[in-house]
């Protein structure tokens, strides 16, 4: 598991950085203004899936999930409910990784 830095978005503009989504997922900071941005250089479709660690009474909540289409491109807002309890960052699988490239932006 890779874990991934924000970046911040200058009222001047910002030309982003991107890593290679890791094979077995990757962390990010969540908070308010972050967002990921997943990058799908790949001939078929992927889900990026972001863990929610929780409950609503006694209920687990579910995960998002987003599919992305080959060669498009997705966003998820990493709001605190993905927060994971003990290292305090999201927790992001992939459900394939090949010409996959991620970077977390923030306002």
């Amino acid at each position: 598991m890779a874990a991934i830095s924000a970046q911040r978005v200058a009222v001047a503009g910002t030309a982003v950085t991107y890593q290679s989504a890791a094979s077995g997922g990757d962390t990010a900071p969540v908070g308010g203004g972050l967002k990921l941005h997943v990058a799908n250089g790949g001939a078929s479709p992927i889900t990026v899936t972001v863990v929610t660690p929780g409950t609503l009474d006694g209920l687990a909540i579910a995960d998002a999930a987003l599919s992305i289409p080959a060669s498009g491109n997705g966003f998820i807002p990493l709001t605190s409910v993905y927060r994971d309890p003990v290292t305090g960052r999201a927790n992001i699988t992939y459900s394939a990784v090949t010409s996959v490239n991620v970077a977390v932006i923030s306002d």
